[in-house]
């Protein structure tokens, strides 16, 4: 038995104001959320939502997380970036070179994302979120093919890719060198058994295959906050 993808959760200063910005770059509408975010829900076959819980730690560094936006073509590009820079955007030189065809941006709060150009063979056929690319090694993402149950797509020169089987995004990972973790990631993965699921069994597979529990200052929860093997904080909702 394996885990579902509930959703990727972001810490934000002012959940209201960041969750407006993915909302209107997405096109995906709020729900209601028990935890005193808020919650947007795919409009497309992503098969996960996207929360934002308050925090007030500061950003620190680069995310290890970050989405990757496709175009159709070279104009569909430019909208996306001009709606995004609308909706309080800006744009951010991370390394990036002219010649790789996509847009770095950052989101309200700092939030880097990239819209990528058209012709990408790589994410031809995963809709507008295109990929969540992440930093991590070639472990971590044996791991969470495992965890979630989704088979790899990519696995060459210690990069790779797991996808759903029933479709959407890429969840890639680059390879070393991975860069240095800075204090708790604004980005993690809420995760959850299915309705018929035993989470304390979960989290006891979770560890066999590389995860450890942490303490966050979480205190009483009804979720267990854990480590994947590159030490970044993911969360095992109870059964849904």
């Amino acid at each position: 038995m394996t885990c579902h993808l509930v959703a990727l959760c972001f810490d934000a200063h002012d959940p209201l104001r960041l969750s407006r910005f993915w909302a209107g770059v997405l096109g995906w509408e709020t729900a209601d959320d028990l935890h005193d975010g808020i919650t947007l829900l795919p409009s497309d076959d992503t098969g996960f939502r996207i929360r934002f819980l308050p925090s007030r730690e500061k950003k620190t560094g680069q995310n290890q997380m970050h989405f990757d936006l496709t175009s159709t073509s070279l104009d569909d590009q430019r909208r996306t970036v001009a709606r995004a820079l609308e909706l309080g955007a800006r744009h951010i030189d991370i390394g990036q070179r002219p010649e790789e065809g996509h847009v770095v941006l950052a989101d309200p709060e700092g939030n880097e994302l990239c819209v990528i150009g058209p012709g990408n063979k790589f994410l031809a056929d995963c809709g507008f979120i295109g990929a969540l690319a992440c930093d991590g090694s070639q472990e971590v993402g044996y791991f969470w093919s495992e965890a979630l149950g989704w088979p790899l797509v990519w696995d060459q020169d210690q990069e790779t890719a797991i996808r759903s089987p029933h479709g959407g995004p890429k969840i890639t990972w680059g390879g070393p060198p991975l860069m240095p973790k800075t204090g708790k990631n604004r980005l993690h993965f809420d995760i959850a058994p299915p309705a018929d699921g035993d989470q304390r069994a979960e989290v006891d597979r979770l560890i066999s295959l590389g995860a450890k529990r942490i303490d966050i200052g979480q205190g009483e929860v009804g979720w267990v906050v854990m480590a994947d093997p590159d030490g970044h904080e993911f969360c095992v909702l109870p059964p849904r």
